[in-house]
């Protein structure tokens, strides 16, 4: 496949739009976190365990669908992933236990990894020219967030009127629309080359180096932050925010209830990332991505440092939004460019597949933490204060990474 000269591609657009539809459904399960314990009479562990489960799922579903673009097609793959991710969906939306939602999150997370980053990711990188790959990986991210910003709020209003379940049956066909986009994603399997590796041998050849394991440790506390935040920290702002003015500009854009404001944050954390990661894509094309992914992961402990030790008010969570937004999936970029830079585009969806397993392991601990801890202490200040030292712990396990591309011998 030839590398465009080009950042902006019909690849890079489809894709990000695949994006921003997968990623704007998956962000707004925790906007359902109380209307579903209310309704069903859960516990918050027993919601909370089947996303867990459903990020563990898109972890270990990442790699798989990785292996399957680039042994039998991209858009195979994609395909696979958004009727999978449907049919997730509208189970969970007629079950009524929280074993159904647990197993049917398997569901959900595998459809997530089909429609996510490291099939589009593997996609854009292979696209893309060495010049323009970190900020067309970062272009395609932000639009990604775009769901973020649209996918939460949406969930707010349908659920003043529609029934979580139906709200549920709304989004699973949206991504299955989302699908449309294909016929402008052709991009056909990299030709073979002459010093090309069997995927096997790669993957072990990756796997062995030391810096991979310091890249994989370290993307862990950035799923545990972002799989609490975008499952609880709507109902921690329901539960604690201070009260909203009635003349203020949150109440003239409908934002009269904590509630609304929790998934209001939501959005406002993905409208941020839209920034920091496209300021993230333009500094890892002219700095080390390692130092880079670091100083990220420093600037998130001293936000949540600052956040948690401060009264929560409406003006409080909305900064919180945007700092935290600002540093949100800057590191997603990075880290996919990181491994690109040092291991090749070739099987680049794979490894970063592999990789994206540790986030989704942290996602799991940061979600299931989040309802065990606020069930047997009443709050999320332990699971908080755990969350900003894995996060100090990633922004020193990336300082040794050895950043040089892994020459691969001739065949």
């Amino acid at each position: 496949m030839t590398q465009s000269n080009r950042l902006i591609t019909p690849v890079l657009i489809g894709g990000g739009l695949i994006l921003m539809v997968s990623f704007g459904a998956r962000a707004s399960f925790g906007v359902f976190q109380i209307p579903i314990s209310q309704d069903l009479g859960w516990l918050r562990i027993e919601y909370s365990l089947a996303l867990a489960i459903q990020n563990l799922a898109w972890g270990i579903g990442q790699p798989i669908f990785g292996a399957i673009a680039e042994k039998f097609g991209n858009r195979l793959a994609l395909i696979l992933g958004g009727i999978v991710y449907f049919l997730g969906m509208v189970l969970s939306a007629n079950s009524i236990s929280p074993e159904a939602h647990q197993v049917y999150g398997v569901l959900i997370g595998m459809g997530v990894a089909g429609t996510g980053f490291g099939v589009i990711f593997g996609m854009v990188g292979r696209a893309a020219s060495d010049e323009h790959r970190s900020m067309a990986l970062a272009i395609a991210t932000a639009i990604g967030s775009l769901g973020q910003i649209i996918g939460p709020p949406l969930a707010g209003y349908l659920l003043v009127d529609l029934h979580w379940s139906e709200v549920f049956w709304i989004f699973g066909f949206i991504v299955l629309a989302s699908l449309l986009v294909l016929p402008m994603m052709k991009t056909p399997t990299p030709e073979k080359q002459a010093n090309d590796e069997p995927m096997g041998t790669a993957i072990w050849r990756s796997v062995k180096d030391p810096s991979f394991v310091l890249i994989f440790i370290g993307f862990f506390s950035c799923g545990y932050q972002i799989g609490f935040f975008t499952s609880h920290f709507p109902a921690m702002v329901t539960e604690l925010c201070g009260p909203i003015a009635s003349d203020g500009i949150l109440a003239s854009l409908g934002v009269s209830t904590t509630a609304q404001l929790g998934a209001w944050s939501i959005g406002l954390i993905g409208m941020a990332n839209i920034i920091g990661t496209l300021v993230a894509g333009k500094l890892g094309g002219k700095y080390s991505k390692k130092y880079l992914l670091s100083s990220i992961y420093f600037g998130r402990v001293i936000v949540c440092v600052v956040f948690i030790l401060t009264p929560i008010t409406p003006a409080t969570v909305i900064l919180f939004s945007i700092m935290m937004g600002m540093l949100w999936l800057a590191t997603v970029p990075l880290t996919s460019g990181l491994i690109g830079h040092i291991y090749g585009v070739r099987y680049m969806g794979t490894l970063y597949g592999l990789v994206f397993f540790s986030h989704q392991l942290g996602g799991f601990a940061g979600i299931w933490l989040g309802g065990a801890l606020y069930d047997s202490t009443g709050g999320y200040d332990l699971v908080w204060w755990i969350g900003i030292g894995v996060g100090a712990f990633s922004a020193l396990v990336h300082l040794p990474i050895q950043e040089r591309p892994r020459a691969v011998a001739a065949a």
